[in-house]
């Protein structure tokens, strides 16, 4: 299982970021992903609605403390991976990150409190300069999944109507399932 922890969502100044998260690890192979900070319904129904549409089992949720989920994982043994331009190079520590099987991979919003650096597994960086959280993740599950999360495609007996592209050289072409 792999969960995304998006820390600290500023309704004003986040709702597009944290959407993108949620967007970015449903696409690539996240399981769920729980946001913290100020609770934002919309983010849940906007991400809910891409599943319906979309198909898949991904699970999206609010949590009001970050420290009381990352316990409970903790407890269930999963890894954590804090992605930050001040940790240890992705390529460096990747293939170790791969053995792991249950992840919380966890990127932040505005400042991020210095327990997560403490309480993470890895402090990885997906490059040594500012930049988004959506290309963190889009990254880093690039580098877990080695290309694969490419040509995902979501398991049609598990959903009954949703949409499917179907890729072309010009053009686009939708099946409705």
């Amino acid at each position: 299982m792999l969960y995304i922890l998006r820390l600290n969502h500023r309704i004003k100044r986040d709702k597009r970021i944290t959407t993108h998260c949620a967007l970015t690890g449903r696409a690539f192979g996240a399981d769920g992903m729980i946001f913290t900070g100020e609770k934002d319904d919309n983010i849940i129904k906007s991400v809910e609605d891409i599943i319906k549409r979309w198909g898949g089992e991904f699970k999206i949720s609010y949590s009001s403390r970050w420290q009381n989920f990352l316990t409970k994982m903790k407890e269930q043994n999963y890894t954590i991976v804090h992605l930050t331009m001040y940790g240890i190079q992705l390529l460096e520590e990747i293939p170790k990150i791969r053995r792991k099987k249950n992840l919380v991979v966890i990127v932040g919003g505005e400042k991020v409190p210095s327990e997560i650096y403490e309480k993470a597994d890895y402090n990885i960086s997906v490059g040594l300069q500012p930049h988004s959280e959506v290309a963190a993740l889009a990254v880093f599950f690039h580098e877990y999944f080695k290309g694969k999360e490419l040509t995902r495609e979501f398991d049609e007996i598990k959903f009954k109507k949703g949409l499917k592209i179907v890729p072309q050289k010009k053009g686009k072409k939708l099946i409705k399932k």
